[in-house]
């Protein structure tokens, strides 16, 4: 196989790591929402590690990314 079609395979592979970073994104407001409606006085606690859960989930979707226009770049 060329090296240019696995490096488009690749790129697009590595973009399916946005799909995987939507989920857990959704996984996780969903547990918020649902903590917060059980106990409303926890919703101070809950949201910093709430947007530490977003940012390391939003990462791994940013290095996909990264890693795609790299091998995007490698395209002749």
């Amino acid at each position: 196989m060329d090296l240019a079609v696995l490096a488009a395979l690749g790129a697009g592979i590595a973009v399916v790591t946005g799909l995987g970073a939507g989920i857990g994104i959704g996984i996780a407001t969903s547990g918020l929402m649902q903590a917060i409606a059980r106990q409303p006085e926890s919703q101070g606690k809950l949201i910093p590690w709430f947007f530490v859960g977003m940012a390391l989930a939003e990462s791994t979707a940013i290095y996909g990314f990264v890693v795609a226009i790299l091998l995007i770049g490698k395209l002749p």
